[in-house]
């Protein structure tokens, strides 16, 4: 009688190992892929950071003038295709 309650014991722990190791898995991969967003997501914030730092130059705004605008400096020349 012992043996067997202590045979049903056994096969219970082992049961909740294998579905504790499946868990674990699951767990690990799910870590790895955050890993994964997390750095994507730092490289985005150093992009951000680097074009605030581009957006306050004179040269931000010189490109948004020569764009946006068509501002030209004084001694350039301007080409445009015929029509």
């Amino acid at each position: 009688m012992i043996c067997l309650v202590l045979a049903c014991l056994t096969g219970a722990l082992a049961a909740g190992a294998v579905r504790l190791h499946a868990r674990n898995a699951e767990y690990k991969a799910q870590e790895e892929e955050l890993e994964a967003q997390i750095k994507e997501q730092e490289e985005r914030a150093e992009e951000v950071e680097e074009f605030k730092d581009y957006v306050g130059t004179d040269e931000y705004i010189k490109d948004v003038a020569e764009d946006k605008l068509g501002l030209v400096d004084p001694n350039e020349i301007i080409f445009k295709p015929a029509q």
